[in-house]
């Protein structure tokens, strides 16, 4: 029989979701960085707010059990930066992200690294919830009468890759069986940038709002130039009244810190959320997958307006790092994008 100190230490892995009012890149990483100090293995997930937190070493480190660790972390989020939080937890990614997605707000799910609990998590749960398995593979094994986790660890593995494939059923089964060797990859979130404006009271007014999204164009555009950096991408969050968002996230046609070039994607993120009725609390615009400006060359054109108008955009931020942002003007100076 093995010493208890020769066994395996139970594996930890935490899905955590930061529910925040106002998103921005900014309030993510100092989320990330508390995440960081319980444990040094956190695989950020900016597209959803959330990341992978791999515990098992931090449980020794901090003398905690699974649960008892997940609420330190969720109660120094919310003592530091105010910020709920859910979470779940188990054995691999997997089990963990299907925890997270069981877990309401404000609460946490854990499963423990036995495999008693592990089968008594997963069996019941309907195939789709298994992380990689698409709605595709879902409706080719209902069509055998497979309609649940449990289902699919009790069939055979050579059964399973005559109806799905080889790589698929393979996939099915471990997860099935709560096998998942994917490990948590730290790293740094995206780099990112934010402009954000909360209105004093409900905003209606439609100009309004497009007014105040060309004003965020312009702050990210001049940071951008400053920084030397370009975005690859935009993102629109809309906050009503009931603090309920709306998200829109739109590849830009190339790289760019160019204010039109950015405005013409905001205006057409903006019109695209059809707020004409819409009581909005906040607006914010982030850039995303930033870059060095360097790594990528502007497309020539025969168009001399472009031109100009980046001359005008080189002055203007020259006259606001003199004299004070104030003196550039609004973002809607520029001409409209055709």
């Amino acid at each position: 029989m093995n010493s208890p100190s020769s066994r395996p230490r139970p594996r930890a892995i935490l899905r955590i979701h930061f529910h925040l009012v106002e998103r921005t890149e900014e309030l993510y990483g100092q989320l990330l960085a508390v995440v960081e100090g319980i444990s040094s293995r956190v695989e950020p997930l900016p597209a959803d707010w959330s990341a992978y937190v791999d515990l098992t070493g931090a449980l020794t480190y901090w003398g905690q059990d699974t649960e008892g660790l997940v609420a330190v972390i969720r109660l120094r989020l919310l003592a530091l930066h105010g910020v709920p939080s859910s979470a779940g937890a188990g054995p691999t990614r997997s089990i963990a992200a299907m925890a997270a997605d069981l877990t309401p707000p404000g609460a946490a799910t854990v499963v423990r690294d036995d495999p008693y609990e592990i089968a008594s998590f997963l069996r019941t749960k309907p195939a789709s919830a298994l992380p990689g398995i698409g709605p595709k593979t879902v409706r080719t094994l209902t069509r055998y009468g497979i309609t649940s986790v449990g289902d699919i660890a009790d069939a055979q593995l050579p059964t399973l890759q005559r109806i799905l494939g080889t790589t698929a059923a393979r996939l099915a089964h471990d997860r099935a069986h709560g096998i998942d060797e994917r490990p948590v990859v730290p790293g740094a979130a995206p780099r990112a940038m934010s402009s954000a404006h909360r209105f004093e009271r409900d905003e209606l007014d439609i100009d309004r709002h497009h007014r105040t999204v060309l004003g965020l164009v312009q702050d990210l555009g001049s940071r951008l130039r400053t920084s030397g950096e370009i975005a690859r991408a935009l993102t629109l969050t809309v906050t009503y009244a009931d603090r309920t968002q709306t998200t829109r996230t739109r590849t830009l046609t190339e790289p760019t810190a160019h204010t039109p070039a950015l405005a013409a994607t905001a205006r057409e993120l903006l019109t695209s959320l059809g707020l004409q009725r819409a009581r909005v609390r906040t607006l914010a615009l982030r850039a995303e997958r930033l870059r060095p400006a360097e790594d990528t060359a502007h497309q020539l054109t025969f168009d001399d307006r472009d031109d100009k108008l980046r001359r005008l955009e080189t002055a203007l931020d020259k006259a606001a790092t003199r004299f004070g942002s104030g003196v550039a003007g609004a973002a809607s100076t520029f001409p409209r994008a055709g």
